[in-house]
């Protein structure tokens, strides 16, 4: 149709009293579960049907759980959510059934399908579930160049379904679960393994699919992460925290708290908000009344906690100063960049070479720089570089600090050539 044929056929649609075609996109259609919603599994005999069904399955295995972070303690699953060919959905309530290692075991051998694996395996661990192998989708969105790896935006944009939304917060210890709430639950296993297909057949277009593969083997050997040091540090608010006296108290009281959410099963935050540990660090209180004025300790809180609070405070308080808390935490490896210049100028000028390589190395290749490699190595690298920086002494320092072969394949020869600048 010409340009004029085009105007006349828009005249003549307005004349008509009709409106032109809407340019915006068609709604993308709203997921629907293909069997309907599972029945929670919560006894040992409908678990061991489960159990069988799956073991009798075919190909990769979708795995998911719904943790109740804000609202407990700890990050325990509350459900969990499987999908396989030939076995359908599966919703289990690990408070029912809290032993899944006889399933962990029954799809082993199976390639476990996650999206954000590092998230969920914790505490899929805990309950006895551990793959040998997986496939991380929103990894592999990474490192496809996608902008956006949330779940329902993966759906969205590879397969072209919206999911459920509204969900994802919720108290999931909550008894019964609401039927909405297991809706959401089971559409997210449900076109789990259709996205890895599409994003294996997408890696595989881009020459990344190994690199993938490496990533989620490092991932499916990684042990449990050692128990953080000194945790209270991680309150939000520290740095406002500058005297030893001060972080004593944060420390008092971060600890008095998580004591008394892990003995009542409820999230810290619930307990005692950070922002009020950190008042009463900055106010030093001398006696509960005074803490009572203090933001966080306000009129709701009864004579009992005020009281509980202020024995922390007054323990810190009490404290010889051989026995507070250093300023920092003891540094394992190098200092923080912004300390570079002074400390060590060369190293700066190292570190700032690399980073620049990497970051248009991971332009090029169209995946996040910190996916590329991670920044702790690279600053781990600069500050201390091979004494002779070649390609095998530098790529023999990547494989040290974790990098994968496909990582240090990549970016060896450009920081090889970081270092040996700084070196002429």
């Amino acid at each position: 149709m010409t340009d004029a044929q085009n105007t006349a056929a828009d005249t003549t649609l307005r004349a008509s009293g009709d409106s032109p075609p809407d340019p915006r996109p068609a709604p993308v259609p709203l997921l629907e579960p293909r069997e309907g919603i599972p029945p929670v599994v919560a006894t040992d005999e409908a678990l061991a049907e489960v159990v069988a069904a799956f073991a009798g399955g075919t190909g990769p295995v979708a795995v998911d759980a719904e943790r109740a972070s804000g609202y407990r303690y700890g990050q325990r699953a509350y459900l969990v959510q499987l999908r396989r060919e030939g076995a359908g959905s599966a919703l289990i309530d690990p408070v029912g059934c809290p032993d899944l290692s006889g399933l962990g075991e029954a799809i082993g051998d199976a390639e476990w399908v996650l999206h954000a694996a590092t998230q969920d395996l914790p505490c899929l661990r805990d309950i006895g579930m551990v793959p040998t192998r997986l496939f991380d989708t929103e990894l592999a969105g990474r490192l496809a160049g996608f902008a956006r790896v949330g779940l329902g935006a993966m759906v969205e944009n590879v397969l072209g379904f919206a999911l459920e939304k509204g969900h994802s917060a919720v108290d999931w210890s909550t008894r019964p679960l609401p039927e909405p709430w297991l809706r959401y639950a089971a559409l997210d296993v449900e076109l789990l393994v259709d996205l890895r297909d599409a994003l294996e057949e997408e890696l595989t277009r881009q020459g990344k699919l190994e690199w993938a593969r490496q990533e989620f083997a490092a991932i499916a050997a990684a042990p449990p992460p050692p128990p953080r040091k000194d945790p209270w540090r991680r309150t939000s608010g520290m740095h406002k925290v500058r005297r030893r006296r001060q972080m004593a108290v944060v420390r008092e009281l971060w600890t008095a708290r998580d004591q008394v959410a892990q003995r009542r099963d409820v999230s810290p935050g619930k307990v005692l908000g950070d922002a009020a540990i950190v008042e009463a660090a900055l106010n030093l209180p001398p006696n509960s009344h005074a803490l009572a004025a203090l933001p966080g300790f306000g009129h709701r809180m009864g004579r009992r906690q005020l009281e509980q609070w202020q024995s922390a405070v007054d323990r810190a308080r009490a404290l010889a100063e051989s026995e507070l808390p250093q300023p920092g935490q003891p540094l394992n490896g190098p200092p923080p960049p912004r300390a570079w210049a002074d400390k060590d100028p060369a190293a700066a000028a190292r570190l700032s070479a690399a980073r620049a390589s990497v970051t248009a190395l991971a332009e090029q290749l169209n995946l996040p720089q910190e996916n590329l490699i991670t920044p702790d190595t690279v600053r781990r690298l600069c500050w201390e570089p091979p004494e002779l920086p070649t390609a095998e002494s530098v790529a023999e320092v990547l494989a040290g600090h974790g990098a994968r072969p496909w990582q240090i394949e990549q970016v060896t020869p450009i920081l090889t050539e970081a270092l040996q600048a700084d070196a002429d």
